[in-house]
Parts: structure tokens; C-alpha cells; sequence
């Protein structure tokens, strides 16, 4: 069972122990994405994440590789649109040293000039390949359409722009507003005691004093519209994504929209993979997700196809989505929907670092922790009734669109006037 505590100086511990296994799954989670950055400054959350690794006061980069290879332990980090995290795996008996590293990353990194520079290369060549990867891109542009001036639209990489123009002291100043103690969450998972996690944040972390901050406001959005976006690429396939209004990861539809998901186009039994890949041929990845955030979400869906199947796929998914709305689903498909989303967040359970993260991201966002109880209990109660409240929630639009194709397709002129 996770336990909570805090620092004197306001650190956020929450720890979950596990004796079964020998690791041990260690995660400082920070309040800083793409919404908390001023207009001037976008990417600069993901290029903290990466500046953090290039040494620190105490250690150098190769320092920081080899004191994690050494142990043979796992170092990485992560953005989110609300959240940056820097986590590690380690066995069991290194548990101080996993602290140890995180800590002096987040709360000493160097930010050499030098560095700085040379990691703007780095971070611009990031950006390049989303542009040479369209499923992705793709799904940027669906983000842009949807949220449109909200700064959940924001690309969690930056712009070139926004990267280039990039100051240590933008760096810095970014830091010293988002980096302090009483504004993290230290998550951990594994054969590892509350009381040991205590003494190694007190060690590591405790003198950490910081000033009190502002209370963070988190955007809202529920101003929906049709937006479409279109590009041309040279690319053999067409790139398609639908964007509806989706739920926040606190609405009390939250698990009911992960089950709707599943029947749509969450796996290889979905009405979606069915229709489109099985059925008819046109695609060979297609899958609908919901993303959810602190105040808004977004329901996506997505398919690859050839050009001259575009139209197609267009028409065939949009007759799923209304099928679905109107007719509604049955309880053997209500059932194996639920039971997908238990299994698949069981089978989560048997790993450490899954534990870790939802211990920090919970605590952090929702400021509270979810027990694998409530989880399963919520899950379980879903009934076909829920269903069809979503479904008439979220499936009727306004829906926005995406699309990457080849140069040379026209205005694809389907795509502006959709209809639910």
C-alpha cells in the first residue's frame, strides 16, 4: 500500500514498498510543461529535461552515465503537456545512489553555455524528425486544430524558433520559478521502505528551501469548434486523425471513455480495425485514444492509408462513430471492454516502474492518490447505461481534423464538411 508524507521544507514523498522484487523504481515529478510556458519561451520544459543530463555541480555527463552503469541502472526522463519527470531503476541496494543522481540532475544541473548550445542542435533535430514522421506529426497537427489558442495546442518540443531564441537565463530564470522543493513530488516504487525514502530525500533534498509559490492554474477548455488542417508531404501514405471533445483525468467519465475507446478503435477486436483493416483492406494501423489533462481531453482517432483510400477511410469512420452513437453496444461487448481495461491495468501492476509513475503522476495532477481498489471498482461498475451517456457526450462533435498526404492531392474538400 502507497504511503504520503512530506518534507519539512514542503518535498512530496510518496512511496509505495514492495518486497517480492530486488528494484527499485525512483521518480522526481515536476509541475512544468508546454502550459506553464510563456509565449517566448515554448520547449523550454523539454529542454530542461535535456539539459539536466549534461552535467550538474558535482558531477559531469559521462559521470552521470557511468554512475548509473556501474549498477546496471536505467536513467531517462520524460515531458508531458503538464508535467516533466526524471526517473530511474535501479536494484534494490542502490537505492541511495538513485536519489542521489536525481536529485543533484534537478536541483544542480550545470547549464554550461557551451552545453546549452550544443544541445539546441540536439533538440532542433528532435523537431526535424517529428516532421519526418508523420503519424506523429500528424497527431501534433490534430492537437494544434483542437485546442487551437489554448496552451494545451502547444507543441511539447517547441518550435525552431521558440528553441533557437532559448537563453540561460530564460533557462534559469524558467527554473527557479518551477524547480523548487515544495513543488515536487518524489514517487517511488519497489523493495524500499517510506521510513529509508525519507532519510535519503532528508539527505539529498532536505536542506532544499524555496519560496512559496502561487497556487498553479492548470487552463480549461470546453470551447469546441471544426477546425481542419491539411499539409502535403512527399510520403507514400496518407496520414489521418479526428479529434472530438474528450474528458479530464479527474470527470467522472474518465473510465467510462477509456471503455467507449476500446469498443471504437482500442484494439484488434474494435469496430474500427474490424471494418477498416479486416473488413475492407484500407489501413493496417488504425486505433481511436482518449488523452486526458487536468481540465480538458481529447478523443483522437487515427488511420494510415494510401491516398487513394483517403475518401474511404474518411466515410467508413465516421459511419462507425455514428453507428456506434446510435445504436449502442450490448453487454457481452460492455463486458469484454471492461475486462480489456482491468487486464491490461493488472498486468501494469507487476511493474515497478508503472507503479512509480502512477504514484508521482497522480499525486502531482489529481493530488491525491488512486488505489488499485478504486481503479478496479470504477472500472466494474461501468454498465452499458454509462456508455450511452459518453457516447451521446462525446460522439455527436464538433470534430476537428488532421491530415498529412502526398503533394499534388487538392484541398481534399471532404474533410471540411463532416458530420456526426
Amino acid at each position: 500500500m502507497a504511503e504520503l508524507t512530506k518534507l519539512s521544507n514542503g518535498l512530496s514523498i510518496v512511496c509505495e514498498p514492495i518486497e517480492h522484487c530486488r528494484s527499485v523504481s525512483v521518480g522526481i515529478w515536476v509541475p512544468a510543461g508546454p502550459v506553464d510556458e510563456p509565449g517566448n519561451v515554448g520547449g523550454i520544459s523539454h529542454f530542461i529535461e535535456h539539459m539536466v543530463f549534461k552535467g550538474t555541480e558535482h558531477r559531469t555527463a559521462q559521470q552521470i552515465s557511468v554512475d548509473m552503469d556501474r549498477v546496471g541502472g536505467q536513467l531517462n526522463a520524460f515531458t508531458a503537456k503538464e508535467c516533466t519527470c526524471f526517473y530511474t531503476r535501479v536494484m534494490d541496494e542502490h537505492a541511495d545512489l538513485a536519489v542521489d543522481v536525481l536529485s543533484d540532475m534537478v536541483r544542480c544541473p550545470k547549464m554550461d553555455p557551451e552545453d546549452i548550445a550544443r544541445e539546441k542542435g540536439v533538440v532542433l533535430e528532435e523537431i526535424s524528425m517529428v516532421e519526418d514522421t508523420p503519424e506523429d506529426l500528424v497527431n501534433e497537427m490534430l492537437s494544434e486544430a483542437f485546442f487551437r489558442d489554448n496552451p494545451l495546442a502547444k507543441p511539447i518540443l517547441g518550435t525552431v524558433d521558440s528553441v533557437s531564441a532559448l537563453t540561460r537565463e530564460d533557462i534559469l530564470g524558467y527554473m527557479n520559478r518551477h524547480y523548487c522543493a515544495n513543488n515536487l513530488v518524489l514517487a517511488v516504487a519497489g523493495n524500499v521502505s517510506m521510513a529509508a525514502v525519507c532519510d535519503l530525500a532528508e539527505k539529498y533534498l532536505g536542506d532544499w528551501r524555496c519560496k512559496d509559490l502561487e497556487p498553479r492554474t492548470l487552463p480549461v477548455f470546453d470551447h469546441f469548434e471544426c477546425q481542419t488542417r491539411v499539409k502535403e508531404k512527399s510520403i507514400e501514405q496518407a496520414h489521418l486523425c479526428f479529434g472530438l471533445p474528450g474528458v479530464s483525468n479527474v470527470d467522472e467519465d474518465f473510465y467510462v471513455t477509456l471503455a467507449l475507446s476500446n469498443i471504437l478503435g482500442g484494439g484488434m477486436s474494435s469496430r474500427l480495425f474490424q471494418t477498416i483493416r479486416e473488413e475492407k483492406g484500407l489501413a493496417y494501423t488504425v486505433y481511436s485514444y482518449p488523452s486526458s489533462y487536468r481540465n480538458a481531453g481529447l478523443f483522437s482517432i487515427y488511420a494510415g492509408t494510401s491516398p487513394k483510400n483517403l475518401e474511404e477511410v474518411t466515410e467508413l469512420t465516421v459511419k462507425e462513430i455514428v453507428k456506434l452513437r446510435e445504436g449502442g453496444v450490448d453487454e457481452e461487448a460492455v463486458a469484454m471492454s471492461k475486462d480489456q481495461l482491468k487486464g491490461s491495468f493488472i498486468l501494469s501492476q507487476e511493474s515497478v516502474s508503472a507503479r512509480m509513475s502512477a504514484l508521482g503522476k497522480n499525486l502531482l495532477l489529481q493530488g491525491r492518490i488512486i488505489p488499485e481498489e478504486e481503479v478496479l471498482e470504477r472500472i466494474d461498475a461501468i454498465t452499458a447505461k454509462d456508455l450511452r451517456r459518453v457516447m451521446d457526450r462525446l460522439l455527436g462533435g464538433p470534430i476537428s481534423v488532421a491530415c498529412i498526404t502526398q503533394k499534388g492531392e487538392g484541398q481534399l474538400p471532404y474533410l471540411y464538411d463532416i458530420k456526426l
